[in-house]
């Protein structure tokens, strides 16, 4: 009995979405392998290609040296880097946590939410160096352009974020709230905010780590500085692979260092709340 109750469990019938999903991954895997064995590689000697591409990662990781700038100067890239990244989610964050309570749909009513959904919505979809862009066309390009574009990215990231995990609230403390008289913003300071600080956290030191990697590629893409455009003058301008490497070292060795950062300030602030 315990036998086919198991056998019965390990079946699953068929549906609209699971035969949706499988159908979709077997056209990828089709069109994969017909762009595979179609491709126009022009007499390329495919593992040659691969020999000396393990060449180049061996020359990137494991012979990096300095010769256009110094570790000094390396250092202060990076950190120009990581006021980018700080500039924007300080930005983004205090305009999302803002909008993330109107966009919420147990603290406001529903067509306030929907619009501002929408809004950020539209925002998600536009890729962030389109964003920097756009705005480098009235700034110029450089450090302006790229912190107001990246924010626009973060707002758009972090409200969808922030509502969602006030959402998460218990809506018996919010109605015992209204129901003693609390108004709306005490409503938002004595319970939504302290009830859901790990999350915000959690969700503004995320982005903070993607808009670290995203200011090193606005340095070269949007001439933003940092330790970006160096990258970018290594490896295009000088063809250096060894300088790259060193450059990776470092932003490598620093993205380590914020996680870790991160990790132990929200341990801490998490036991605080």
């Amino acid at each position: 009995m315990a036998a086919e109750t198991a056998t019965r469990i390990k079946v699953k019938s068929l549906n609209k979405a699971t035969i949706t999903i499988r159908a979709t991954l077997l056209v990828l895997a089709v069109a994969t392998v017909f762009g595979f064995l179609t491709f126009d590689y022009k007499d390329l000697n495919f593992f040659d290609a691969i020999f000396k591409t393990a060449q180049t990662f061996k020359t990137v990781l494991f012979e990096p040296h300095f010769k256009h700038f110094t570790f000094p100067e390396a250092v202060y890239k990076v950190f120009v880097t990581i006021g980018l990244a700080f500039l924007t989610t300080l930005f983004g964050a205090a305009v999302s946590l803002f909008l993330g309570l109107f966009a919420a749909r147990n603290l406001t009513t529903r067509a306030i939410s929907n619009v501002i959904r929408g809004c950020v919505a539209f925002i998600r979809a536009v890729p962030t160096v389109l964003w920097v862009l756009i705005f480098a066309v009235s700034a110029g390009l450089g450090s302006v352009a790229a912190v107001v574009g990246m924010s626009f990215h973060t707002i758009g990231y972090l409200v969808k974020a922030y509502s969602e995990s006030f959402e998460e609230m218990d809506e018996g403390v919010i109605e015992a709230l209204k129901a003693s008289g609390a108004n709306w913003w005490q409503i938002v300071f004595q319970a939504v905010i302290p009830g859901t600080i790990t999350y915000l956290l959690s969700w503004t030191f995320l982005r903070f780590e993607i808009n670290f990697a995203v200011a090193v590629a606005m340095g070269a893409a949007a001439g933003a500085g940092g330790i970006g455009f160096d990258m970018f003058m290594a490896s295009v301008f000088y063809y250096d692979l060894r300088e790259v490497g060193v450059i990776t070292y470092f932003i490598l060795i620093f993205a380590i260092l914020l996680e870790i950062f991160a990790t132990r300030l929200k341990r801490k602030l998490g036991v605080n709340a």
